[in-house]
């Protein structure tokens, strides 16, 4: 059973991008995810969600200079559980985005794609994945140059 999600929000800080002891990129970012509803007698009302995530790796990197406190993004992974105990023996338990794929969200902003050269790393899924990237649409034309 898959448990993939899709969720659409602003980032409440700047990605923290950190590196493990064996030198593995890593990036915490946390999200605000907020619905509009109208209750029964017709008056609008907010509800705010906050969610952390993970991402790794090039992913992480990239995620890193890429966004900034306040960006709208698309987040694509799972829900994962993450339990532990404090140092006064209480359990604690927190359920977080595994992000496979972010990304700007284009409805109230544009953006400029630039495409960064593959490392052998394996990218963000640590399985060699060999499919290329798509191609960036060319956007620099100049007064002389149709784009078709």
């Amino acid at each position: 059973m898959s448990n993939n999600v899709t969720v659409v929000g602003n980032l409440t800080a700047d990605p923290e991008l950190r590196f493990t002891a064996s030198g593995v990129a890593m990036t915490n970012i946390s999200i605000a995810v907020s619905r509009r509803y109208q209750d029964r007698n017709n008056e609008w009302q907010e509800d705010t969600s906050f969610f952390r995530g993970t991402c790794w790796r090039d992913l992480a990197e990239n995620v890193s200079e890429s966004l900034t406190k306040g960006a709208r993004v698309i987040i694509s992974g799972r829900l994962k559980q993450r339990t532990w105990e404090t140092n006064e023996g209480e359990k604690r338990s927190v359920v977080e985005l595994e992000i496979q794929e972010i990304g700007p969200s284009l409805r109230w902003a544009t953006a400029t794609v630039t495409r960064t050269p593959r490392s052998d790393s394996g990218g963000s899924y640590g399985g060699g994945d060999t499919t290329p990237a798509a191609p960036v649409a060319r956007t620099d034309f100049g007064p002389d140059e149709a784009p078709f």
